[in-house]
């Protein structure tokens, strides 16, 4: 064999492993990373906002005053709020909004009421001893 095949036939096999060995990465890194939908992140952010505005309620003097005559913290309402799925938070800004403008701290605590009773009846909390749990 003259110099000029073995080079070519050591570049070829070098060239052959490099290629597989790319391959095999980037079949790995598609593998890894999952492509999110637009409607995932909508969704997302839709509950990140959702939360961020009951949390934004609790924030208000009276209600936390209310609270704490009922024997509540602000902490157990914010580990509620992280607790509820898309679905109920949704549900509870809606009847934010549905509530009239000047309802204010009533319908704040009415809603915190209601998040608690649906902790309890889902069986994170128990505060009323009056709901029994789902399971």
């Amino acid at each position: 064999m003259t110099f000029m095949q073995s080079t070519r036939r050591y570049v070829s096999i070098m060239l052959t492993a490099l290629f597989m060995l790319t391959s095999l990465a980037s079949i790995h890194a598609q593998a890894s990373t999952a492509m999110l939908g637009t409607q995932d992140l909508i969704a997302d952010q839709q509950m990140s906002v959702d939360r961020e505005a009951l949390k934004s309620m609790l924030a208000d003097e009276a209600v936390q005053d209310k609270l704490a005559s009922m024997g509540v913290t602000p902490d157990q309402v914010e580990k509620r709020i992280d607790s509820l799925t898309a679905s109920e938070l949704a549900q509870f800004n809606a009847q934010l909004d549905e509530g009239a403008a000047g309802a204010g701290v009533v319908g704040v605590i009415v809603l915190f009421l209601v998040i608690f009773a649906v902790t309890d009846i889902l069986c994170i909390t128990n505060i009323y001893s009056f709901i029994n749990c789902a399971r």
